[in-house]
């Protein structure tokens, strides 16, 4: 490959899409225009972009194959400019091919597979963006689309490795870009709440990028990660596997996050000869989830086994005698969680008891948190192995005043008229009350500064592998 480059996708860095607020996106906006530029220098035949954005599934990447594909700003409000572009399917069927004998798990999409799935086979915002500068100098190219997954590190980095080994194998002159943006948590007009965990995302994710160990990306930690909100990570891991045994520097050419996210420009600099390092990639999550604690507490065990139960179509059967009777003689609210690799991937509950007790609301709430999270795909039978379970039984909510709460204590409900919102305790990057309100407020739609109801209560956690 003849370039490796991280790009952002704010779509409002598009003139007619940001109408001024681009501006504010200036440096960023120079550094992606620098980037084009080079690119039109090397006249690749392929670039492969790699986007969070596109048709994702849970178990596999996903290559778009076709003849053709092209999209547009429409849903940002933006109808004059529109990308057309040919696929690569040569790059296609050999990187399928080749990811198959190698037990990467890949699918092929298409229109018609998306069809069936109600969604339009076309470009997405991640791709649309770092295309919009480069077709302004360069056009003559055809394109492999490619959209991640929520793979383990070890098989992000391999296929990476075979992102270069088809390229390679075709004498195909490409280039790669990881598309994505950094923390979405920098501050409280973000799109999500502030969390300080994303400044802390952002600036050890680009030092070590910049540093002389960029593989050092694979060791960060993952609540910081899952904190910060971010959607660059994985499309960067697959982008180091496309440099293995290659000595490299990065060189970050621009940082701004002037709407609460951050946008990092980051060029990859072949410097020497490297290590072969796919056998480093993934120790961490082999001692994470080759070994799961099943849970010894009944909490917990109860939540895996029922959802051991619903994927192999067997009735959850446990005679209450088998249970403390806690569980069955009490009603509460349930959170269940549920964690991949140290990252959310899954998580619904109850404020209030719905079912008989509360071993009844842990079956409901393990089911929904696999199935009916809106924010992730559901979760596949073959995951559970590496899912890890975690309980909250809430307590009789209290009402309460500002000066009656502790985050890192109580959680709390604010309500006003039909809007209503929660938040747990004890999460990380709440500190203060002020953090608390502020979140859940966010979260019921409700002005912090305006009058509403305040109820707090406490919580009783159970992860695996405690007691």
């Amino acid at each position: 490959m003849e370039g490796y480059y991280l790009m952002p996708h704010p779509p409002i860095i598009v003139p007619n899409i940001g109408k001024g607020e681009e501006l504010k996106l200036y440096q960023t906006s120079l550094a992606c225009y620098d980037i084009a530029q080079e690119i039109a220098t090397k006249e690749p035949e392929t670039i492969i972009i790699v986007t969070p954005h596109g048709p994702m599934f849970s178990d596999a990447i996903s290559i778009s194959d076709g003849e053709d594909i092209s999209g547009d700003f429409r849903r940002f409000q933006c109808f004059d400019i529109k990308v057309d572009v040919k696929l690569d399917m040569e790059f296609n069927e050999v990187l399928l091919k080749l990811s198959q004998d190698e037990q990467v798990p890949v699918v092929s999409v298409d229109r018609e597979l998306l069809r069936a799935y109600g969604r339009p086979f076309e470009l997405d915002h991640g791709t649309l963006v770092p295309l919009y500068f480069v077709n302004k100098y360069y056009q003559n190219y055809k394109l492999v689309h490619i959209t991640y997954a929520p793979l383990s590190d070890r098989m992000l980095y391999k296929f990476g490795m075979l992102l270069q080994q088809v390229a390679q194998n075709l004498n195909r002159k490409s280039i790669l870009i990881a598309s994505g943006d950094l923390s979405h948590k920098l501050s409280t007009s973000g799109p999500y709440a502030y969390s300080p965990y994303g400044e802390q995302f952002d600036r050890q994710f680009l030092a070590k990028l910049s540093s002389s160990q960029p593989l050092d990306i694979f060791e960060l930690d993952c609540e910081m990660i899952e904190e910060a909100a971010e959607c660059g990570l994985r499309s960067t891991k697959i982008l180091m596997g496309a440099l293995d045994g290659k000595e490299i520097k990065g060189e970050v050419l621009a940082y701004q996050s002037p709407f609460g996210v951050g946008y990092g420009v980051v060029k990859f600099n072949e410097v020497g000869v490297g290590t072969k390092a796919l056998k480093y990639i993934g120790r961490r999550e082999q001692g994470m989830t080759e070994v799961l604690p099943k849970g010894s507490n009944p909490y917990v065990r109860l939540a895996r086994k029922c959802l051991e139960d619903y994927f192999t179509q067997t009735k959850t059967m446990i005679a209450k005698e088998e249970l403390p009777e806690i569980m069955v003689a009490h009603r509460h609210g349930v959170f269940v969680s549920l964690k991949k690799d140290g990252q959310l991937r899954g998580c619904i509950g109850t404020i209030f008891p719905t079912t008989d007790c509360v071993a009844s609301e842990i079956i409901r709430n393990a089911i929904a948190a696999a199935t009916e999270d809106p924010r992730f795909i559901p979760v596949r039978f073959e995951e559970l192995k590496q899912i890890q379970i975690s309980v909250d039984v809430l307590m009789t909510p209290t009402s309460a005043s500002i000066e009656e709460l502790d985050p890192k204590r109580y959680g709390v409900i604010v309500s006003k008229g039909m809007r209503k919102g929660v938040l747990l305790p004890n999460l990380e990057g709440v500190e203060s009350v002020d953090d608390q309100l502020a979140i859940v407020c966010q979260k019921a739609g409700i002005n912090p500064d305006g009058d509403f109801d305040i109820e707090k209560f406490e919580v009783i956690r159970y992860k695996e592998g405690e007691r």
